[in-house]
């Protein structure tokens, strides 16, 4: 049962010793100690889980003595498509990091979800999904339908991770819609991970850290939003971008070397050429007063000089 204790949690969060709660097998489950201390922290008197894995939310509240609503996709619920039964006061949501662990079919078997429930699990899985933007997409959407289902003054954590693969990172932190007030981000560090036991060459940084954001519902119908996207720019229409930045960006464009004729040519009809009257007398102080950046290769025509 629920005591008066003191709030447990900091902006850092570590559970070395994962606890008593859920699967240990079930790959990607949480510490059942995060959620015990998420409902300490906030009085919980009942904690819904719409992807709940291995059940990890429900043995946690059977632990801290309150009640709990949770679903998956392998016991008949799909978040993409069911109606969230509950108007809830707390959800926890722990979406899957991508495809990084696939679910359906791989930690239960998707010929008996379809059995007793009538569905494919596998055309429904975030895991599955082969494209980071068609998953971003789905985790918003996700992430938009739990938020909506909240009662006033109602509040969800939601676990997310980073994604490394092919020098690239992919962060949900980040692409993940953030709707209401953002009371707080957590930072979770991880412990007994797969990737423990590899070794890690070159520059590559090993990801040993999750994020809790902690959201709360404010409006009954208002609703703000914080979002990302990725949009294309050009620096040669960026307010930010100097004269030499610009410059040497052409330069770089052309291997290093070229006339000044194609460097007007690489800057003319961009707006930094439009919104300056004398943009060819820029250019030319530019590739002057810069001999540490520019030097000239021969008559008109113009280097780049690599750093050392």
């Amino acid at each position: 049962m629920m005591t008066n204790q003191k709030n447990p949690l900091t902006t850092v969060v570590s559970y070395p010793e994962r606890g008593a709660g859920g699967n240990n097998q079930y790959r990607g489950n949480c510490s059942p100690k995060l959620i015990e201390d998420l409902i300490v922290q906030f009085n919980v008197k009942n904690i819904c889980d719409y992807m709940c894995g291995s059940n990890t939310t429900r043995d946690a509240a059977a632990a801290m003595g309150i009640s709990s609503h949770t679903y998956d996709l392998h016991s008949g619920f799909d978040l993409l498509h069911s109606d969230i039964p509950e108007r809830p006061e707390y959800i926890f949501w722990h979406p899957p990091y991508w495809d990084i662990i696939q679910y359906s079919d791989v930690m239960y078997q998707a010929s008996e979800v379809q059995r007793r429930f009538g569905y494919d699990p596998r055309l429904f899985d975030l895991s599955r999904i082969p494209t980071w933007d068609g998953f971003v997409q789905a985790m918003n959407y996700c992430m938009m339908k739990q938020f909506c289902a909240l009662e006033k003054g109602g509040r969800m954590a939601v676990l997310v991770g980073d994604i490394k693969k092919k020098g690239k990172l992919f962060s949900m932190l980040f692409e993940l819609t953030k709707p209401g007030t953002l009371e707080n981000v957590l930072i979770k560090t991880q412990h007994n991970c797969v990737s423990d036991r590899r070794h890690y060459g070159g520059r590559f940084i090993p990801i040993v850290h999750e994020y809790v954001l902690l959201l709360r519902k404010d409006a009954p119908l208002q609703v703000s939003l914080l979002m990302s996207y990725r949009v294309g720019g050009d620096m040669r229409d960026m307010p930010g971008a100097t004269w030499r930045d610009i410059v040497a960006g052409v330069l770089e464009s052309c291997n290093g070397c070229a006339s000044l004729e194609e460097i007007y040519r690489q800057v003319e009809g961009h707006k930094r050429a439009q919104t300056h009257q004398w943009w060819k007398e820029k250019v030319r102080q530019t590739l002057q007063i810069n001999p540490r950046i520019f030097e000239k290769a021969e008559k008109g025509v113009w280097r780049l000089i690599r750093a050392a």
